[in-house]
């Protein structure tokens, strides 16, 4: 797993806010409170496993807010599966309030405002989790259904529960191990045994049964992929197809069936995420060109010919209009482009 925070090298004074832009980046957008700013330590190991990520994490106490704000601005739009690891950890969310220890596995969405919180009990080790994130719209069970089952307790001692925990501690251990295309089947492994303990606490184990097509099945993992790796410039068709263990010449076949291509999927999808933090006001310091770079554009002159094809504005345009009209969910509608 790859090391992606670390607070040992960082001045006291800067560590909160370094690891809120980490888990923002890693994880999801949230509020922060430190209970102890000056002694917090906190690290972050985090891989990818095709369209899924397993983060493990130690932290010191703190309170994480997850508001109504913060999912309009930026929702990855990601189911997460918590196994705690160690600390009195509990969150908050549905109406629902789970209060954990080590052993415990515990459900939430991306999507929906929480509250988790952490503390450091006298003389044990520091809050530690293993973190299962993946899209949502990769779980066979209904929204409506798994929304009875946020922030509740679920066993990892016994059943499915005992399974789910043994594997995720299993992946995170021998992940580096695995190769590329290992990694993927595990990835799509570790969403249906999710979805198995899931329909194993809604009482019907019949639930996690898959309701689509392989083919189908197959394109959404494929889609969430290029989600979880859009920031990479050399994501292209041939290395989608790798990662999947197919041709081209299918890959190719699949997007026709749903009245695209992969070209324009890639286009459009890092488009979205360049239009949304190019409105994003804690982002309007970065560079329109860093902007471009960090989903995909590492030349400047591409990413503005690209943008203003797609948009009829140039990048820098369309960040003054989204300030000029923060209420607007699309700031070019504020200006005829023709």
């Amino acid at each position: 797993m790859d090391l992606v925070f670390d607070t040992s090298a960082l001045p006291v004074g800067d560590r909160a806010e370094a690891w809120r832009e980490s888990t923002a980046r890693a994880l999801v957008p949230t509020e922060l409170t430190l209970r102890d700013a000056a002694r917090f330590e906190a690290r972050i190991h985090t891989t990818a496993l095709g369209a899924t990520r397993l983060s493990a994490m130690s932290y010191g106490p703190l309170l994480s807010l997850r508001t109504p704000r913060l999912i309009r601005r930026s929702d990855p739009e990601h189911y997460q599966v918590a196994l705690i690891l160690g600390g009195r950890q509990g969150v908050e969310q549905a109406g629902n309030n789970a209060v954990l220890r080590p052993g415990d596995l515990v459900f939430y969405d991306s999507s929906r405002s929480f509250t988790a919180w952490a503390e450091q009990e006298d003389g044990g080790p520091a809050a530690q989790s293993l973190l299962l994130q993946f899209p949502r719209r990769l779980m066979p069970l209904a929204e409506s259904r798994l929304a009875r089952l946020s922030a509740v307790p679920l066993s990892g001692s016994e059943g499915v529960g005992r399974v789910m925990r043994g594997f995720l501690e299993a992946l995170a251990a021998e992940r580096s191990r695995c190769g590329p295309y290992d990694a993927a089947r595990l990835g799509a492994t570790a969403i249906d045994l999710a979805a198995a303990l899931l329909a194993h606490h809604l009482g019907d184990e019949r639930a996690a049964a898959p309701s689509r097509s392989p083919r189908e099945v197959l394109f959404l993992r494929i889609t969430a992929f290029v989600d979880q790796h859009l920031r990479e410039a050399d994501l292209t068709p041939s290395a989608i197809a790798d990662a999947h263990g197919i041709s081209l010449r299918y890959l190719h076949r699949i997007f026709q069936q749903h009245g695209t291509s992969v070209a324009a999927h890639l286009r459009d999808r890092r488009m979205a995420r360049c239009r949304r933090d190019l409105a994003d006001p804690a982002l309007r310091r970065l560079p329109v060109h860093a902007v471009g770079a960090r989903w995909g554009y590492p030349t400047p002159s591409h990413f503005n010919r690209t943008f203003r094809a797609i948009t009829g504005l140039s990048p820098g345009r369309y960040r003054e209009l989204a300030h000029e009209h923060p209420d607007d969910d699309d700031p070019g509608d504020a200006l005829d482009v023709g």
